[in-house]
């Protein structure tokens, strides 16, 4: 499971232009994920990442401006969200994705309402999300509630995203940890949930060189 955060919408200071593709690409092909969760994306950027994961199945969902409508990259032509590809040795035919039932209207990151993606299936279930980034209950909530979908999805489950939220902190990333799952973050902001049926193997930070604000972050699992 790779989560990446490519800071490729364009809105945002840490927006480094399309080197975060290649390093993204590069990162992709060297680690070989079977899922990959994506955030600060394009919608173009599918096309640009697929040949990288190999086949697979895709699922990008747009954050939304306050009034509703999608919030667009900096090109004003692709829209601006998230990410899951499922290889297709493990995905599914259907998709499923909405925006946070809790949101923080006020300024929230580039005024975003926050959204999630998951590629639910019999072999693998897996959800990718990027969440609250000016408030720390909102994006709480926003965890908790992705989570309990999650947990009535096939299993095992796997969970991705930047959730804005650290393990220190009030609240905590721990206070979304739901009983059933197991967490890998990276000492910041990303975080990785895995069903109790899986174990995690091994955890690999990522540098992204420069291309993004974000490392990336690489948790291997392995079924009991």
């Amino acid at each position: 499971m790779l989560q990446l955060n490519i800071c490729h919408g364009g809105m945002a200071g840490c927006y480094q232009g399309d080197a975060v593709m290649a390093r993204a690409a590069e990162v992709i092909r060297v680690s070989r994920p079977q899922v990959l969760s994506v955030n600060e994306a394009c919608s173009g950027d599918i096309e640009r990442l697929r040949p990288a994961m190999g086949p697979a199945r895709a699922l990008f969902v747009e954050a939304r401006n306050l009034d509703g409508t999608p919030v667009l990259c900096r090109d004003g032509d692709q829209r601006y969200g998230n990410i899951i590809i499922v290889t297709d040795r493990f995905a599914g035919t259907t998709g499923e994705s909405g925006i946070h039932t809790a949101q923080y209207t006020a300024t929230d990151g580039i005024g975003e309402l926050r959204s999630w993606a998951c590629l639910p299936a019999a072999e693998l279930s897996a959800c990718s999300t990027h969440l609250s980034s000016d408030n720390a209950p909102t994006a709480l909530a926003q965890c908790q509630e992705l989570m309990r979908r999650a947990g009535g999805y096939p299993r095992p489950v796997v969970v991705a995203g930047d959730f804005n939220l650290r393990d220190h902190g009030s609240p905590s990333m721990r206070d979304c940890d739901p009983s059933g799952f197991s967490r890998r973050g990276d000492g910041s902001v990303q975080h990785v949930y895995v069903s109790d049926d899986v174990s995690v193997v091994r955890t690999t930070e990522i540098d992204m060189m420069g291309t993004t604000d974000h490392s990336g972050w690489l948790v291997t699992v392995a079924s009991h």
